[in-house]
């Protein structure tokens, strides 16, 4: 019984890491299709959702905008204690939303980082909600998932 403990705590962080991976490819396959395909008009999807490009120079929702190298330093260091806590994560839906929220946390701070302007491709604009990209969805969707666990009393650290 003690081998299969451990063989399940090993486990934990290789499904943060394949989740977090997975976010980061498929951020930046939309992000490289925005960045060609919308660059000189939006299109209209159906209803409130457009695809249009914007690109975001601060953190979430356009917060510190101008300010590049502050949001670099505020999202590192938001993703090291999100590091930590994903490798400590509960197996099973805690791990998931670890996963999603290092992903996209990683997935926005390397398109800054590789950005000539330093800023975040955002591309899906639903309505008056800010525009956002799928590394903004992975983080809302992992927090949210986490955030049930904890209301319900399911652990989220081993």
């Amino acid at each position: 019984m003690r081998d299969v403990s451990r063989h399940r705590v090993a486990l934990v962080p290789l499904t943060v890491v394949a989740i977090a991976a997975a976010v980061i490819g498929a951020d930046e396959l939309t992000k490289r299709w925005a960045r060609h395909a919308l660059s000189d008009h939006a299109r209209h999807v159906l209803g409130p959702l457009w695809w249009r490009l914007q690109f975001n120079s601060g953190v979430s929702f356009s917060l510190g905008a101008s300010s590049a190298p502050w949001a670099v330093m505020v999202s590192s260091a938001v993703l090291v204690g999100v590091l930590i806590a994903a490798v400590r994560s509960a197996p099973g839906s805690a791990s998931v939303g670890w996963g999603l929220v290092l992903g996209g946390g990683l997935a926005n701070l390397w398109d800054r980082l590789l950005s000539p302007i330093h800023e975040v491709t955002d591309f899906v604009a639903l309505g008056r909600f800010p525009v956002f990209n799928v590394a903004d969805s992975a983080v809302t969707v992992g927090f949210v998932v986490l955030m049930v666990l904890i209301v319900r009393g399911r652990r989220v650290f081993r």
